[in-house]
């Protein structure tokens, strides 16, 4: 019998619905159900994607006699990380502090008022059946140990949620980024490219930032760094040759094999990162890479809005939908052009991954201009794509998240402005599709809600990250479209952030004033797999203030960002999107407006020569919802752009010799 995930809006808990473990969803009649059983809690965290949440699942979770000891000595509860990301942060603060590091699957043990007295993550079932049997012994006969345990772990999570950062406080200057880009300088990989060693996860905040630095300093060490890690991940094993879009991580330093599973944001912050690097370079690589990846996003992941990932595993094996062997090229291709292709691909009898399979990775540079090589790999690279469709496919999260899919806005928003031909046209599309779901489908009464599956919204409200990366999104519309209706609503929630998540100090808690109390308030600055909530909102702080002309929004950026700089100058690898918005306002940042239309010569100009950060409008002449158009005339019918910086404007200027040269950098 289905157990209360039935109706769960989350595939990851959705997953489980058919276990024997009585399963509750986070709610308060699970700790009032402990409360009357006088029993603890088990808090387990995952998340759909996650291989070994799936491991822990079958061995634990499915076994009816390691479900028969849970259910009689805790109450169960499942919580969605991608869903709940203010409970994983609790949970996952109080498992680093015990054990001095984390993951998932979580496994925690709390009392009925929530506090943790014992944590882990992935646990055998044999081991996992004891620990139950552990910890239900000393629930009935130390309790007031573990009573005091869990009082003294929620202590260590209230001090360590970030408090500590708005103690301290520093000017944001142009030497705290410079320090910055040292410390990445001195983390980078010269051999492989990104920063540190295995496993190796692909630095998408960190190359923004160092595009940025390069293009305000024209530090060549920046810009180098960004090239090799972007050619080393495209040409590696994490970047799926075929169908375009990067996997979670390396396992090895050589981004060679994969974790298979495919997130939404990092494949909407690569598309950005790769998107910018082709802007200031030129290169071919990075713009066949992010033409690709928008084409990954829009083919695998969007359905009524972005999904939030694709499964690691493939009926219980990871990866088996990716890999091949040299027999599996030659029978799909033939002789000639499977061995070809195998030598292409590094695809070899012993293999890269599992069983003699390979990972496919590109052995040779198809971004030359070799018309015969560059023809040769499209015909077969569609062939084995087609191929490999015929394999059982990974599991879908469908679950759409506010947060990435403002990403996911953002990134299509500017490659579709900055790229030519149909693809552009595509992701134009599908970032107005998906902007349109997060306007009319997650915001409800005025407030943003964190997730929806299938045309319905959930419960949970929105964190700082989905109020920053939305608002942030609808900045990006607004520049795509010239539609004022999308700055209002960034505005909106703007305005809502500032009232409901600000400390006092001029950081950020990452929920609201009046969202659900949980045993601490969580209000983390620094940066991981995604943007923290205080750089998503420090981003948008930042565009809409150039793109209103309101100086009270970029002063509540920097008050944000001096809250963050010592983090900046010492840890720039977990505050890349805070020293990235840094970088735009020590630039400026630019505003431009374009009166006239957006096709224009001026207008194409003002996009592609725009510095990073900058903020550039097209349109009519006060165009209503517009305040870079107002008052802002074509001169003698022609399009005329008028550019400013930091609040003091040029000349406006019809020539794109000229525009070209404002938009110069000023070191």
């Amino acid at each position: 019998m289905a157990n209360r995930l039935a109706e769960a809006t989350s595939p990851y808990l959705e997953q489980h619905k058919d276990n024997p473990v009585d399963w509750w969803q986070w709610s308060p009649e699970a700790f009032e159900e402990a409360r009357r059983r006088d029993v603890p809690v088990l808090i387990s965290v995952g998340y759909a994607a996650c291989h070994w949440c799936h491991v822990m699942a079958h061995e634990s979770f499915e076994d009816a006699s390691a479900a028969a000891m849970v259910n009689a000595s805790v109450v169960p509860i499942k919580v969605d990380r991608e869903e709940r990301p203010d409970v994983d942060a609790v949970y996952m603060t109080a498992t680093q502090a015990m054990t001095g590091h984390g993951g998932w699957p979580m496994t925690v043990f709390a009392t009925p008022d929530g506090e943790p007295f014992f944590c882990g993550t992935y646990y055998p079932r044999d081991a996992f059946v004891n620990l139950v049997q552990a910890i239900s012994q000393a629930w009935r006969d130390q309790r007031d140990a573990v009573l005091r345990q869990g009082a003294a772990v929620v202590e260590a999570v209230a001090r360590s949620q970030g408090r500590g950062f708005s103690l301290v406080r520093g000017s944001v200057t142009p030497e705290l980024l410079d320090s910055a880009a040292a410390s990445l300088h001195g983390d980078h990989d010269p051999t492989y490219g990104g920063f540190g060693g295995a496993p190796k996860f692909p630095p998408h905040l960190a190359l923004l930032f160092l595009l940025r630095h390069y293009h305000r300093t024209g530090d060549p060490t920046s810009l180098e760094i960004v090239r090799h890690t972007c050619e080393a991940m495209a040409r590696g094993g994490i970047y799926d040759q075929l169908g375009g879009g990067f996997a979670r991580y390396s396992v090895d330093e050589t981004w060679t094999v994969p974790h298979f599973e495919k997130m939404l944001y990092d494949n909407a912050l690569l598309l950005r990162g790769y998107t910018h690097a082709w802007r200031l370079t030129g290169d071919p690589l990075p713009l066949r890479v992010a033409a690709e990846t928008a084409q990954f996003m829009i083919r695998d992941l969007f359905h009524d809005g972005f999904a939030s990932s694709l499964d690691a595993d493939t009926d219980g094996a990871e990866g088996s939908t990716y890999v091949w062997t040299p027999a599996q090229l030659r029978d799909e291709l033939g002789d000639d052009d499977g061995a070809w292709a195998a030598d292409l691909l590094g695809v070899s009898g012993r293999g890269t991954f599992e069983h003699g399979t390979s990972v496919l990775r590109l052995a040779r540079d198809i971004d030359a201009a070799d018309p015969e090589l560059s023809s040769r790999w499209a015909a077969i690279r569609e062939r084995l794509l087609a191929a490999r469709a015929r394999r059982p496919q990974p599991g879908r999260d469908d679950k759409v998240v506010a947060a990435w899919n403002g990403l996911a806005v953002t990134a299509l928003a500017e490659f579709a402005a900055l790229a030519d031909g149909p693809g552009a046209t595509r992701a134009r599309e599908f970032a107005q599709r998906a902007a349109w779901v997060l306007a009319d489908r997650h915001i409800v009464d005025g407030r943003v809600r964190r997730a929806s599956r299938n045309g319905v919204v959930g419960d949970p409200a929105g964190v700082l990250e989905d109020y920053g990366c939305v608002a942030e999104a609808f900045c990006a519309m607004h520049q795509l479209t010239g539609e004022g209706r999308w700055l209002a609503l960034a505005g909106q929630l703007i305005d809502t952030a500032l009232a409901h998540f600000a400390d006092g100090d001029g950081g950020f808690f990452d929920t609201a004033d009046d969202a659900e109390m949980l045993v601490a308030r969580p209000a983390d600055p620094t940066d991981n797999a995604t943007p923290s909530g205080l750089s998503s909102m420090v981003a948008a702080l930042v565009a809409y203030s150039a793109l209103t002309g309101d100086i009270r929004y970029r002063e509540a950026a920097e008050r944000a960002l001096e809250a963050v700089a010592p983090v900046m100058a010492r840890h720039a690898r977990f505050a890349g999107y805070s020293c990235a918005s840094a970088e735009a306002l020590l630039s400026g940042p630019y505003e431009i407006a374009v009166a006239g239309s957006g096709d224009s010569d001026l207008a194409r100009t003002a996009r592609r020569l725009a510095p990073p950060g900058a903020v550039v409008v097209t349109g009519v002449p006060d165009a209503p919802g517009v305040p870079l158009l107002e008052g802002r005339p074509m001169i003698d019918g022609m399009a005329t752009a008028y550019v400013c910086r930091g609040f003091v404007c040029d000349r406006p200027v019809t020539a794109v010799d000229d525009l070209a040269g404002m938009l110069q950098p000023t070191r």
